[in-house]
């Protein structure tokens, strides 16, 4: 999940090295949080208007982990 992540964000910015991810402890409900953080200059190309990018990682990561039997978050910091 990690990797896939990793490659949508790195698809989207220009500081590719930048690009990184933390994952934290299963919650009590088992859902894992996954930490995305992108060069400044990068952080509206992640975003995108309104969130609409943003929007559609978080779907593409969630339905990434429904095919694991997983439940995924993900921050963008």
């Amino acid at each position: 999940m990690q990797e896939l992540l990793l490659a949508v964000a790195r698809g989207l910015v220009e500081d590719k090295e930048a690009v990184k991810v933390t994952v934290d402890e299963p919650r009590e409900d088992g859902t894992i949080v996954y930490h995305l953080s992108v060069a400044e200059g990068d952080m509206g190309r992640v975003i995108g208007k309104q969130g609409r990018i943003a929007k559609a990682i978080r779907v593409v990561m969630r339905a990434a982990a429904v095919r694991v039997d997983e439940k995924v978050l993900v921050e963008i910091d």
